[in-house]
């Protein structure tokens, strides 16, 4: 079976083609504290504590065809992260999905990467105020940008060389809760370095006891005995994750989250991984041993990767963005 070639869909077919906007947003559309602006010209201050301490949530949704996905579970989701790390979202539901669509509409994006965050924002000046989470002052961001993919088309279609990190682990969670999108990836960054250096081309994380976390800003499944899984804690809740199980239980393939050790993994019959900047990615090798015998992507990580591009742009899950004029 052959991968569908996504990335070049986006590019060339007519029902992704961006509509006309003004010059300034072509590159895209982002959102500051109060205002909008083009995408080049966002900035943050620099006391803001996102940009000083990394104290930040966010969330990343993509339009696809003029449809958002998932957006309603995104957001959600984005809600849950901000009430673990004590921020305060300065917009309603309804606000932020206004702004949301509305940069995408300023840059007449018809395929976008959404990306929005709530920040620490700017620290209280008085005497011991630190550590009262509402003396900050939390600031809201976002961008919208033309869709980016985490691998081109034919990396996808043979499949990406991954590796187990042997220099670092997953930030615990009860250090950092990583079902909060935040913004502390230095580990994961780390890890991506380390697969440099020995020859791959992504990395994936475990914890303390070798049992596998997430991949660095991916989820991380393993097709084992005929069954789809993947990893039950330590890992963010990602949404096309969640995409995966409804995907599974159409094509009558058994799915589950469990704990799974790295050693599973390294002989797993089929690898992939799984993000909204990517949507299921297939993988080759795993600490350069080929995952299937023939070493390129598995069959059954195809049949997913390709399902879940056919039902997107039938409308599974869609929300239309709304790109009527709107003020300013």
């Amino acid at each position: 079976m052959e991968l569908i070639r996504a990335h070049e869909i986006m590019l060339t077919h007519p029902k992704h083609q961006q509509l006309p906007c003004a010059p300034e947003y072509a590159f895209g559309a982002a959102y500051v504290a109060d205002h909008f602006c083009p995408v080049f010209e966002a900035s943050i201050p620099f006391y803001d504590a996102g940009f000083f301490h990394a104290d930040a949530v966010y969330d990343v949704v993509s339009v696809s065809r003029g449809m958002f996905f998932r957006l309603e579970e995104h957001q959600a989701r984005f809600a849950k992260a901000c009430d673990t790390i004590r921020v305060k979202n300065p917009f309603t539901r309804e606000q932020e999905a206004a702004i949301l669509h509305e940069m995408v509409a300023r840059a007449g994006l018809r395929d976008a990467y959404v990306w929005w965050t709530v920040t620490r924002g700017m620290p209280p000046m008085g005497r011991n105020e630190m550590v009262h989470p509402e003396k900050f002052e939390n600031r809201f961001y976002g961008m919208a940008v033309p869709f980016i993919f985490m691998f081109d088309d034919d990396q996808r279609a043979c499949g990406v060389d991954l590796i187990v990190s042997r220099n670092h682990i997953r930030i615990p969670s009860r250090s950092v809760d990583p079902r909060a999108k935040n913004f502390h990836w230095l580990d994961m960054q780390l890890a991506l370095f380390e697969a440099g250096k020995r020859g791959g081309e992504w990395a994936v994380l475990t914890d303390a006891d070798g049992f596998l976390a997430e991949a660095t800003g991916a989820n991380i499944f393993a097709v084992i005995q005929d069954e789809v899984v993947t990893p039950d804690a330590g890992c963010l809740e990602g949404i096309t994750r969640r995409s995966v199980f409804d995907l599974c239980e159409e094509l009558g393939i058994p799915s589950s989250a469990r704990k799974i050790h790295a050693d599973e993994l390294r002989t797993a019959d089929e690898v992939f991984m799984t993000t909204t900047a990517g949507s299921i990615m297939p993988v080759r090798s795993v600490d350069g041993k080929p995952v299937c015998e023939h070493g390129g992507a598995g069959e059954i990580s195809v049949r997913l990767h390709n399902l879940y591009w056919e039902k997107r742009w039938s409308g599974w899950h869609g929300t239309p963005v709304k790109y009527e004029p709107m003020g300013n």
